[in-house]
């Protein structure tokens, strides 16, 4: 089918459509929204058959821990599962990133990265294709960075949780450091821990870097929530705001002006407080702040349900009213550039060839003189059959040179021009489609988008409302009537 996605990524949409069949029968019909936007994209050319839009969102609500090491991330993940399934201690006990999720089995058990690598269902599927390109042979060794955990806990239900390594020296490995990028884009809510015990956040301004200042530009920064752990360190002196400021200082330095701290520790290993006053503020700050980071927690998983329908509007708008307009006028600009090259050259050429013809070969004016050019000598059309050829051949490579030579101008200024990145892409790949040689240059409209893509991208924008209608009706009835059962709505499918 001319359509249809590469074979890996069909198996990957068929594993996703099986989780959520049983998970959440509305995003399961988003699936099949996205294999819409997917044709579509496909005939404009502005995505590779390798792909799919619903392969570039995370179907899981998905919860990264990242930060330095001895920060209290793997703590914090038992006392939150309420069981221990990390190990613990202040040097680094574990140097690969670890996905935990649900298990109806009792005993945990620990996976090799393969089984991420090769199953289609989680978000790190053929993460080692990606490994490879950041250093060579590195692919090979995803046991060595990934591991999966199962456990049995409900809060783990439909959800995903990643424990990372820290980030400190050598830890920043280039394939470490791809991963993180890959999990940070992924993930629903970031958790960013810090260490209270070291007071010198300015000598941690490399990883501060990497965890703050990349993340401040992002359209979806409201999901890093930044922790700083094992604030009891603070108790002897008294001091927490002290410490807390500083650290808010080296945010503002990463470019964090509205950085804010959740400030915890884990009471099981405090020191114990005598100071009845000192506790009960410490211990009132640690029960608010843990309150609200497992708040946000628990609305990952509604959270994300509306965001990959945002996703799938946001995508099919993208290409509606961005990407088709302006390949249009890319395509355009770039059948001028070829025109007038091919008129400037071309006359140019014939010009030039009447010169040297008429003026600058005497040798040819006396040849024809001396009779040879008569008509019926026997070898005379197969002489202005070859010249024909080759001038014809001439003409042609020298026209396909000035497609290419257009098009490779134009991809550049788009690269240039165009600051979003998605847009970016679909613009360059989509001008390559239609400067393709088996386009004419006389076109105008962009390969694809034609009546029926319009029409279907119009029932992928109409179906993505009626989504979020049926995901209000779980949580709401606009009526005020709690008895009334939740309304059918049946999709577009025509």
């Amino acid at each position: 089918m001319f359509d249809s996605p590469s074979s890996h990524v069909e198996r990957r949409l068929n594993g996703l459509e099986k989780h959520l069949k049983q998970e959440n029968p509305v995003l399961l019909q988003v699936v099949q929204s996205f294999r819409d936007l997917d044709s579509i994209a496909y005939r404009m050319g502005i995505l590779d058959r390798t792909e799919s839009f619903a392969t570039r969102v995370p179907w899981w609500p998905m919860i990264s821990i990242l930060g330095t090491f001895s920060s209290g991330k793997s703590t914090f993940i038992n006392h939150y599962l309420g069981q221990k399934i990390q190990r613990t201690g202040n040097q680094a006990v574990d140097d690969k990133f670890t996905v935990i999720c649900f298990s109806k089995e009792e005993n945990v058990r620990t996976l090799p990265g393969l089984a991420l690598d090769a199953d289609p269902r989680f978000p790190f599927y053929q993460i080692s294709r990606e490994l490879e390109h950041v250093s060579a042979g590195e692919g090979r060794r995803i046991d060595a960075y990934l591991q999966l955990k199962t456990c049995l806990t409900e809060k783990l239900r439909g959800k995903i949780l990643i424990d990372s390594p820290g980030f400190d020296a050598d830890a920043q490995r280039n394939a470490t450091l791809r991963i993180s990028d890959h999990i940070m884009d992924l993930s629903d809510l970031v958790l960013v821990f810090f260490d209270a015990r070291h007071p010198e956040p300015g000598a941690m301004k490399d990883t501060l870097d990497h965890l703050v200042r990349n993340t401040i530009h992002r359209s979806d920064s409201n999901k890093f929530l930044f922790v700083l752990n094992q604030v009891d360190c603070t108790v002897r002196e008294d001091n927490l705001e002290d410490v807390v400021a500083a650290w808010q200082r080296a945010l503002a330095q990463s470019g964090l002006t509205a950085g804010h701290f959740y400030q915890i520790y884990n009471t099981a290993a405090a020191s114990p407080i005598e100071n009845e006053a000192l506790r009960n503020r410490y211990e009132s700050k640690l029960a608010e702040d843990m309150r609200e980071v497992e708040e946000r927690i628990h609305r990952v998983e509604v959270e994300r349900a509306y965001r990959i329908i945002g996703v799938l509007e946001y995508t099919a708008k993208l290409i509606q009213n961005e990407c088709a307009p302006q390949l249009r006028d890319w395509i355009a600009r770039w059948r001028k550039m070829v025109l007038i090259a091919d008129g400037v050259l071309f006359g140019a050429l014939a010009v030039g060839i009447t010169t040297l013809v008429l003026l600058h070969n005497p040798p040819l004016a006396a040849w024809l003189d001396m009779g040879l050019w008569k008509a019926g000598t026997p070898w005379q059309s197969v002489l202005v059959d070859l010249l024909g050829g080759m001038s014809l051949i001439a003409l042609v490579s020298l026209h396909l040179l000035i497609r290419r030579v257009a098009a490779r101008i134009l991809g550049k200024q788009i690269v240039k021009n165009t600051k979003q990145p998605d847009l970016r892409d679909y613009l360059k790949k989509g001008l390559e489609r239609n400067t393709n040689p088996l386009y004419s240059v006389f076109h105008s409209r962009p390969a694809g988008w034609g009546r029926l893509a319009q029409m279907k991208l119009q029932r992928v924008l109409k179906n993505s409302d009626i989504y979020v209608q049926n995901l209000n009706d779980q949580f709401t009835n606009p009526s005020g009537r709690g008895d009334l059962p939740n309304p059918k709505v049946l999709l577009d499918t025509h």
